[in-house]
């Protein structure tokens, strides 16, 4: 900036040698000089300021902090005081010697009018740099506290001068005062979208990212930082300035090494950019923001593991190793214990402390979980699975849901990708065999459908992992389908389409297993008219029944809801598989029943 402002003292330097040539207007011309005088010196001020960068150190700790000078509202009122400077040294030449003619003409086209014009620019140019040297004052700070006046170019938009006083707080050495700034833009930011692009096209970002990075020695300070950008983390393209300002690992890093009251914080800010920015999901998994998340999760949970072999993923002393090698390794702080801090402070910290931080970290896996296969892979590669299913088992509400969400996520990503399925969701994993059981019990919560859908949801993405001989599995799923409410039936019939379906190499095993069950008799139920979510996946699933199995309790009546479905053109075009299902499977039906009746001729003949 100095050229910027040494350009602003040549045209200074230029008005005041045209100030001493003119002849007409002497006196306007002796204010202007007066003005632009006191511009010059105000122009060598701010100079001082902008290059008197310091390291200030902190008394209340051993951390040095490096000030830095806030360019951007101070570049913009550069631009506009060189306009204003550059229009008076035009008006102040006309006024110089010259002959009789250019004398008259001068006086002709320049009035005191124009004059005016240019104090009022001059003026202006004034306010607005006494602004800068009013908030950029470090002593004036300390005494005064933060400085909210008005400078002549934001008069119109006050919003925009209090979100530069901020930010240039949020520069200045002294801590209290940066986090009262960081906390006054939190307030800024609450749901008013205008303010956050303000803050992130004015350059608050950086700031705050630095803070929540230096600021180890004062929690407060990184809880401020971290519910500033928490606020900011609600659109994609602010998101990604945070990701562009390498903002994931010093996220990473501060959810490592900081106290649960600052983790609290972060995690939830890993949860609003997870859940806003794919882009995020990936930036943070990169960190090895993963392994954290499940070890805060898993303190004070007793993961009662059968010891197995060591080469496998899973294994706790692999775990216990893997933990080891994180503490020296380059790109990662470590892993302190079963935590990321000191076990002492941990087991001393308050309850409520406890279950807040588990609650926002299980929130965080859920959404860095959220349709990401990669993410999935790293949790079920930790003990995450294993400890996802005892807290789902242990704890309820808000924690509860969070981690069965995450598991939802993860048995949804396992369908769709074969080795991730193979490799988390062997038969004899105890993980597995952990996840399946709570499910199962969650399935049972008739009084909890907000529950029992997203475990009826992971069972159904499971379908292709369970033997036909684990008919324990099927069994509640299928009673679901009588369920009062709509949304859990619905979701049950689903869940058993995915068993029953041609992609199951054992739809035939498990159709069966259906029938036997009694599916048929509520699933006839969920074809009445009045949902047609409901209508369409009850005649998927039973289509799938009918082609799969001969014969069995119910299927007499199969065909003529069948037929009536068929007359029905509305789920016939919301549903174009139905018009291949519905025909194939009344055929079937129909060469059964045939079959039967010439049986049934013959032995009577």
């Amino acid at each position: 900036m100095e050229e910027e402002f040494s350009y602003l003292i040549v045209l200074a330097d230029r008005i005041r040698d045209a100030v001493k040539e003119s002849e007409s207007f002497k006196l306007e011309c002796s204010q202007v000089s007066k003005q632009v005088n006191h511009l010059s010196l105000m122009f060598r001020s701010v100079i001082r300021l902008s290059t008197n960068t310091t390291v200030t150190t902190n008394t209340s700790s051993t951390n040095h902090y490096q000030s830095s000078f806030y360019e951007r509202p101070v570049r913009r009122i550069i631009s506009e005081v060189s306009k204003a400077l550059e229009k008076t040294l035009t008006l102040v030449r006309k006024c110089r010697q010259g002959n009789c003619f250019f004398h008259f003409l001068t006086i002709t086209i320049t009035s005191a009018a124009d004059f005016r014009k240019i104090f009022i620019l001059l003026d202006t140019s004034i306010g607005d740099l006494e602004w800068v040297l009013s908030v950029y004052d470090v002593n004036s700070l300390e005494s005064n506290g933060i400085l909210l006046s008005l400078p002549p170019i934001a008069c119109n938009d006050p919003i925009l001068s209090w979100v530069w006083s901020f930010i240039a707080v949020l520069h200045m050495p002294s801590l209290s005062h940066r986090i009262e700034a960081a906390n006054e833009l939190a307030s800024l930011t609450k749901d008013n979208h205008r303010n956050k692009k303000i803050i992130v096209e004015e350059g608050g970002i950086p700031p705050l990212l630095r803070l929540l990075k230096q600021g180890s020695s004062s929690p407060e300070s990184q809880i401020a930082a971290s519910n500033a950008l928490s606020y900011l983390a609600t659109d994609r393209q602010r998101i990604r300035t945070i990701l562009s300002e390498h903002g994931a690992p010093i996220i990473v890093q501060v959810l490592h090494e900081s106290i649960m009251s600052v983790q609290i914080s972060v995690a939830n800010l890993v949860s609003r950019m997870a859940k806003n920015d794919p882009a995020a999901q990936e930036e943070f998994a990169r960190e090895n923001i993963i392994r954290p998340l499940v070890s805060v999760l898993s303190f004070d949970t007793f993961l009662d593991e059968p010891k197995p072999q060591p080469q496998r993923p899973t294994s706790f002393h692999s775990l216990v190793r893997i933990n080891k090698d994180l503490q020296g390794g380059k790109s990662n702080v470590g892993i302190r214990g079963s935590s990321m801090h000191n076990k002492y402070e941990r087991e001393n910290e308050n309850p409520d402390v406890k279950l807040e931080l588990k609650t926002k970290c299980s929130e965080a896996l859920w959404m860095l979980s959220k349709e990401s296969t990669s993410n999935s892979r790293r949790i079920t590669e930790t003990k995450g699975l294993l400890c996802l299913a005892k807290i789902i088992e242990k704890e309820r509400d808000e924690l509860q849901m969070n981690c069965l969400m995450t598991v939802m996520e993860i048995t949804s990503a396992a369908e769709a990708n074969a080795d991730l399925r193979r490799a988390a969701f062997k038969t004899n994993s105890p993980a597995s065999k952990a996840v399946t059981e709570q499910l199962l019990a969650l399935v049972h919560q008739e009084t909890s459908p907000s529950l029992q859908i997203p475990a009826i949801k992971s069972i159904g993405s499971l379908a292709r992992t369970f033997h036909a001989r684990e008919t324990r599995v099927i069994k509640p799923v299928v009673l679901q389908l009588g369920n009062k409410n709509l949304d859990v039936a619905t979701e049950a019939a689903i869940a058993l389409g995915k068993f029953a379906c041609p992609e199951n190499f054992l739809c035939v095993e498990h159709s069966k297993t259906i029938i036997e069950y009694g599916g048929v008799t509520p699933l006839l139920r969920l074809l009445r008219p009045g949902n047609d979510r409901a209508q369409m996946h009850g005649l998927i699933l039973l289509c799938y029944l009918a082609l799969n199995v001969d014969s069995g309790e119910g299927l007499e009546r199969a065909r003529s809801a069948l037929e009536g479905a068929a007359r029905s053109s509305v789920l016939m075009q919301n549903c174009p598989s139905l018009r291949n299902l519905i025909p194939n499977a009344i055929s079937h039906l129909a060469v059964y029943e045939t079959g039967v009746y010439t049986l049934m001729q013959s032995y009577t003949i």
